[in-house]
């Protein structure tokens, strides 16, 4: 899968990511970097067939409303530690991988992994 990361994810994140197989950009890595704004970042993930990954909940209203992004992955988790958020994604990054073939709306949670509808 190819992932784009919101700003407000660490970039260190994209490595994790990478080391699982994907291939993974961070928002400070677009011509506007962490100035984009949603439509951009949005229009961004959609334009190159990425993912986005994000804790921002205006791209899950976005995502409801315009389907942009095409493919999103919230994260709502609240404030974590790096650490904890990065086990969280590796503990479910299989799973992600098998619910985007059926759905194009997740979210991460500390309860767990949900798909929200195709």
């Amino acid at each position: 899968m190819k992932f784009l990361l919101g700003a407000q994810l660490p970039p260190l994140l994209c490595e994790i990511l990478k080391q699982k197989g994907h291939e993974a950009i961070h928002v400070l890595d677009l011509p506007n970097g962490d100035e984009s704004t949603d439509k951009e970042v949005a229009t961004f993930a959609d334009d190159n067939e990425l993912t986005l990954i994000s804790k921002d909940s205006h791209f899950h209203h976005s995502h409801i409303l315009l389907k942009s992004p095409k493919k999103l992955l919230v994260i709502s988790t609240g404030n974590i530690k790096n650490r904890v958020l990065f086990d969280l994604v590796r503990k479910n990054i299989l799973k992600i991988e098998i619910l985007f073939e059926e759905s194009d709306y997740l979210e991460l949670s500390l309860l767990g992994l949900f798909a929200h509808g195709k």
